[in-house]
């Protein structure tokens, strides 16, 4: 019989044992907030009273205000076994150089007081910007070193982990949100999980508290102050709204009553249940609330048939969150506490600049730093008027590295964000795109390599041709050239 006075355990890696209820420290930075910090070595007692019901297993971030600060505390009394310290380096796009990212771990290794992370999992805001991959790199040298157990990424999408994982970077999970309301990572991502062996870290699995007995048959609420219920009911909104939220929330009630736990320890378990899944994260207020008896009895029932059919009936009447995971902090509909995330995105530094075209007074061009500029003598894009021509671009990070060698889907989608890039450089999007050809040297590539077109394009559907060649140049397997033509303040086309 199981032993329900501990957690399942989870062996996500050779060097990492996990208690499958990892505990969340995000709500440190709200407690915080108004400039009053937690002791550590209160913080710390507060730490050690969940490691002794065996949830020993603490998630953080760089900007979770003084929690890799409170967990260190904990880490520093030698408690055996001991705990596991997971946080977030959450760097501003830019220059990702071998300096940069080993300051970034320094400081993760000095707030923490350790000489190894045991998972740095790291978060980029825009895939545009290519120095995400070289970052991911950098932490793979710096783990080689010594200074991490694991890496992971937090909020990437299935597209881009792919990318990672194609161009060797020895990822060990992503962090998502996943939840009864947000069941985006069920999909491409449990897929990608169940090729790899890359595991998920699922938050939001009580949607900042929503799921759970108190919300029941309430009415919908008009003003909400805590941060994370903020984001949440933004989920809920756009999930088909709180009689939608109400239904799943009624189903989860009924299978609570039925197993004797509560509407959390339903939610929880129906991610837990998810093979892709390694653990749920749950939020500790510390200081203020402590849930590990409820947490305990998440591994003392399972769902059963009947309630996955009864879960799935009250997903009928929702709808799903749209786009993949991740998606939430860089396109509309923007789901998180502060809502709508342009302005933000809008101040990150682009990767390349146009300048004007030495040749022609109506011109501008673009320059992506690849070798081959100089050497066969062209631009990344060219514009003319309204009309932007992007080169045949291929998946090259820096001036000459291929990424992702042996995989097409995966070098498309490195393809597309670079386009993109260029094209955000002359202050054009996706939806100015008008025509792209696509030029492969297997055909059996071209479903995955449509696939991953389609995931930027399926909604704008540019003229496009896909021609299938003997070999390209350099030993790529996709080549991707580009058309866009800008609209006039009027929202008349002047271009082609």
């Amino acid at each position: 019989m199981t032993d329900h006075r501990h957690p399942d355990r989870f062996q996500l890696s050779e060097n990492l044992n996990i208690s499958r209820v990892v505990t969340g420290l995000w709500q440190v930075a709200d407690i915080e907030k108004d400039g009053e910090t937690i002791d550590p070595q209160t913080g710390g007692d507060w730490l050690a009273a969940y490691a002794r019901h065996g949830f020993d297993t603490f998630d953080m971030a760089d900007h979770y205000g003084s929690a890799e600060i409170i967990a260190g505390n904990l880490l520093a009394r030698g408690v055996a076994p001991r705990a596991l310290a997971f946080t977030k380096w959450c760097p501003p796009p830019g220059p990702m150089t071998a300096d940069v990212v080993r300051a970034g771990v320094e400081e993760r290794l000095r707030r923490l007081g350790v000489d190894r992370v045991d998972l740095l999992q790291f978060h980029w805001w825009s895939f545009q910007h290519p120095a995400w991959l070289e970052a991911l790199h950098e932490l793979a040298r710096l783990r080689e070193e010594g200074l991490i157990a694991e890496i992971g990424v937090t909020n990437f999408d299935a597209a881009h982990l792919q990318v990672a994982l194609s161009d060797g970077v020895p990822l060990m999970t992503n962090q998502v949100s996943f939840s009864l309301v947000d069941r985006r990572a069920a999909h491409q991502l449990s897929d990608l999980c169940a090729r790899t062996n890359v595991r998920l870290l699922a938050y939001g699995t009580l949607c900042g508290g929503f799921l759970s007995e108190r919300w029941l048959g309430q009415a919908e609420p008009s003003e909400i102050t805590d941060w994370s219920k903020m984001k949440y009911k933004r989920f809920i909104d756009v999930t088909g709204g709180w009689a939608g939220f109400q239904s799943i929330l009624s189903a989860a009630d009924a299978i609570a009553k039925k197993h004797d736990v509560s509407i959390s320890n339903v939610a929880t378990r129906w991610v837990l249940d998810h093979p892709a899944v390694a653990g749920a994260i749950v939020g500790a207020r510390l200081g203020e609330r402590v849930h590990t008896d409820d947490n305990l009895r998440l591994f003392s029932f399972a769902l059963d048939a009947d309630d996955q059919a009864r879960l799935a009936e009250a997903f009928d009447n929702t709808t799903g969150v749209p786009g993949d995971c991740g998606d939430e902090y860089r396109r509309p509909p923007f789901l998180t506490a502060s809502g709508d995330l342009t302005h933000h995105l809008e101040t990150i530094p682009l990767p390349h600049t146009a300048t004007q075209s030495p040749h022609r007074t109506d011109g501008k061009q673009v320059l992506s730093g690849s070798k081959w500029e100089d050497i066969a003598g062209y631009a990344r894009a060219q514009q003319i008027g309204n009309r932007i021509l992007v080169s045949g671009t291929t998946a090259t990070a820096g001036a000459d590295r291929i990424v992702a060698s042996a995989d097409a889907e995966a070098q498309t989608t490195y393809v597309l964000d670079k386009i993109l890039a260029a094209l955000a450089a002359l202050g054009a999007t996706a939806e100015d795109v008008v025509r792209t050809r696509i030029y492969i040297v297997d055909e059996a590539d071209v479903e995955a390599v449509s696939l991953a077109h389609g995931r930027v394009f399926g909604a704008i559907k540019p003229a496009n041709t896909l021609i299938v060649v003997a070999s390209l140049i350099g030993g790529y397997r996709v080549e991707i050239e580009a058309e866009a033509s800008l609209k006039s303040d009027a929202g008349q086309d002047k271009g082609l």
